[in-house]
């Protein structure tokens, strides 16, 4: 323990949750810190430590960071700020500290510390309110006030670990997860993210967490830039930082929830039922065969004695995608001989107050109800205030359930529908007992629509993410072009990129398989000639490289049915080009879509997918995809989007050729995939033909980087 309080703060808490191995204070005045004799510097301690807690400076961290890597110290925490989040002067340090530690662990710095609940050690430097337990869920925080919210929740949540990553310096969240996932009291991991510095290294982490079973939860806040890069095209405006994470938790089998009372709720769930859906149980090994898609919601059963909570579950249920199946007929009359023709049976169940106080009448209520084979089953109960009320009758009701539970040994959950309505000496009963207190009805449910995803991601992962290859394409990096590559002279400049003009944009497109119209390039005075050997009706476009939308400046004349139109449109376009594009039109489309690849400076490539055409930011009709995606991954995403019952046929409307589509978005893919230059690439519209009739790259934008020579190039041309 190097400091002067937080370190004799950190020997208190250590003592307080049970540490009994050896503590060796750290200070080159003080002669001890809480009774125990202090050692002048890291030269003196009898051997190298197993971990390290450094409450100093910043600058006096560096150096001591440095001698417990020369001794071969097992690990450190950094506890001072004063780091990269301080600006250039704090980020030359942070580099210094990296240095400095070498090969050795280091969580932070500009964190609060490191908690571990299941073997008693404590490198933190302020109170906590968790507890010793003997396995649990683990905490990753880069946010050290939030961390120790949550050891202070009152919600029978048993946290295994509590680790507050601080800047993640030298040992990131990746790192960390991977540690965790060797630990098996370990049961689920909770991550509150306020960016992903390493979104490759994250998808290794997570993906190795899903096929080994151990679920991961996702609290993402904030939000950070794409890059200074110009922006260009219609996909980059609409795929932004916090889209990708999104499709990152997805690839990955995270389940994003957006509130920490949801957090914490998840959390718990996950510790008890584990990933919802499916009942698997270990890790996932071999490819999952083909057959019917999993179901994409949760189903449940809910009981409860007023028609009015009822209610509100099936309304909480339906706007957060949990079904509230028909209950099997069978299983609704045993109900009726239990409940009488009183009450309406039904799912969920308002079992009304005929029982109310009676345990076996409920016992055999709940019990048969918890036969109808749902993901999980929940009993909707608030507790009256113990300082106030009686709660003889509600304990029978629990006394009852819980019997219920272990006569079936359904997954069961007790849900206040507020979180004080399960006090916690309440619910760490209905914890030991093999029941999740769920506290807050809306967080519940969120939490159960959670663990369904994780549970989907579980059953579908060898089917849906890539067979070869790393999870994501390694992103380019600033001043990274490959040495082979080949760069067209079309395109004019822009902030050191080029944008090909459409021509040039289609043809290196339909190099890989994109249909793209019948075309011709032709000067002003040979546009209507041909125009007449493509064929009538035709469209003539300005043809510019800088021109990303030609039809905001008039730069599109569509549907010419004759040579005199052409020149008209063509002598109205003569300001904004001295080429021009002459298409066949195409006739008959289903629906006009966006497909769309990025390059983000750290997720790589992203595919986004959606509603296209002039409105297509207007609409925000989008799904996107980290590259590489399997086909079933587009289909799947295709399948998201509002105008997909356009592509399926509406309202007597033809089908639209949607195994087309997906070839040519899979076509667009391969192109990137090839051309990793590449920083933004449009194909607005694709147009959807009838079944059997292809899809069609109406139009095209393509922006690269400038290349870079290599150094044997640059040596190369030197005099």
């Amino acid at each position: 323990m190097y400091g002067g309080e937080s370190a004799a703060a950190a020997i208190r808490q250590c003592r307080a949750v049970g540490y009994e191995g050896e503590l060796w204070p750290v200070h080159p005045r003080r002669d001890h810190i809480e009774g125990l004799p202090c050692h002048r510097g890291t030269g003196e301690l009898p051997a190298a430590p197993d971990a390290a807690f450094l409450a100093v400076p910043a600058e006096a961290t560096v150096g001591i960071l440095g001698e417990l890597a020369g001794r071969g110290a097992g690990g450190a925490v950094c506890h001072a700020s004063g780091f990269a989040e301080d600006g250039p002067r704090g980020a030359a340090l942070e580099d210094a500290l990296r240095a400095a530690a070498g090969d050795m662990p280091v969580i932070g710095p500009n964190c609060l510390g490191v908690l571990n609940y299941l073997d008693g050690t404590a490198l933190w430097a302020d109170q906590h309110g968790g507890a010793r337990t003997d396995s649990g869920v683990a905490v990753i925080t880069q946010s050290g006030n939030i961390g120790q919210n949550l050891t202070m929740q009152r919600r029978a949540l048993p946290l295994a670990y509590l680790i507050t990553s601080g800047n993640g310096a030298v040992t990131g969240t990746p790192q960390l997860i991977e540690a965790l996932l060797e630990d098996p009291r370990v049961t689920a991991i909770g991550l509150h993210l306020e960016g992903i510095a390493d979104p490759v290294g994250f998808a290794r982490a997570a993906l190795s967490a899903l096929r080994r079973g151990v679920p991961v939860v996702a609290l993402k806040a904030g939000s950070s830039a794409l890059g200074a890069q110009t922006t260009v095209s219609h996909t980059s405006s609409l795929a932004g930082s916090d889209v990708l994470c999104d499709a990152l938790f997805q690839r990955t089998g995270v389940a994003r929830v957006e509130e920490i009372g949801t957090f914490v709720e998840t959390l718990k769930l996950l510790h008890v039922h584990g990933p919802l859906g499916g009942r698997i149980s270990g890790p996932v090994s071999g490819r999952v065969s083909g057959g019917p898609a999993s179901p994409e919601r949760a189903r449940i059963t809910s009981a409860s004695c007023s028609g009015g909570e009822a209610a509100l579950l099936a309304d909480t249920a339906q706007r957060h995608g949990v079904e509230l199946p028909s209950l099997p007929q069978e299983l609704a009359a045993r109900l009726h001989e239990v409940l009488g023709e009183q009450v309406h049976v039904r799912n969920p169940l308002d079992y009304h107050t005929y029982i109310w106080g009676d345990f076996r009448a409920q016992r055999e209520c709940f019990t048969a109800l918890l036969g109808a084979d749902c993901d999980v089953n929940l009993l909707l109960l608030d507790l009256p205030r113990a300082d106030r009320c009686e709660d003889g009758a509600w304990t029978i009701t629990l006394d009852a359930y819980v019997a219920a539970q272990r006569r079936t040994g359904a997954p069961a959950c007790v849900v206040g529908s507020l979180p004080e309505g399960v006090p916690e000496p309440v619910a760490q009963r209905l914890m030991s007992q093999g029941i999740v207190p769920l506290q807050g009805l809306a967080d519940g449910v969120r939490a159960i629509a959670a663990a369904h995803r994780i549970g989907t991601a579980r059953r579908t992962a060898d089917r849906t993410l890539p067979p070869h290859g790393p999870p994501l394409h390694e992103p380019v990096r600033d001043g990274e072009t490959p040495d082979d590559e080949e760069t067209p002279d079309d395109g004019d400049t822009l902030d050191g990129g080029e944008t090909l003009d459409e021509y040039a944009g289609k043809r290196e497109l339909a190099g890989y398989g994109v249909p793209v119209p019948d075309s011709s390039v032709a000067a002003p005075g040979e546009a209507a000639r041909a125009a007449r050997e493509l064929g009538f009706p035709v469209v003539a476009k300005a043809l510019a490289a800088d021109m990303a939308h030609k039809s905001e400046v008039g730069g599109v004349r569509l549907g010419l049915a004759g040579e005199a139109a052409v020149e008209e449109a063509v002598s109205a376009m003569a300001g904004l080009a001295d080429r021009f594009l002459i298409e066949r039109m195409v006739p008959d489309a289903v629906a006009e879509l966006l497909v769309g690849v990025h390059h983000d400076p750290a997720f790589g490539p992203a595919l986004t997918l959606g509603a296209g055409g002039v409105l297509v930011e207007l609409v925000r009709d989008t799904a996107t995809l980290l590259l590489p995606a399997t086909r079933e991954e587009i289909e799947a995403a295709l399948s998201s989007l509002r105008v997909w019952p356009l592509l399926r046929g509406f309202r007597g409307r033809p089908a639209g050729d949607v195994p087309a589509v997906v070839d040519a978005v899979q076509a667009v893919a391969a192109y990137v995939r090839d051309h990793p230059q590449v920083t933004e690439l449009d194909v607005n519209p694709l147009l959807v033909l009838p079944e059997g009739r292809g899809a069609i790259a109406a139009d095209v934008l393509i922006r690269r980087a400038a290349p870079h020579l290599s150094e044997r190039e640059q040596r190369k041309g030197a005099p």
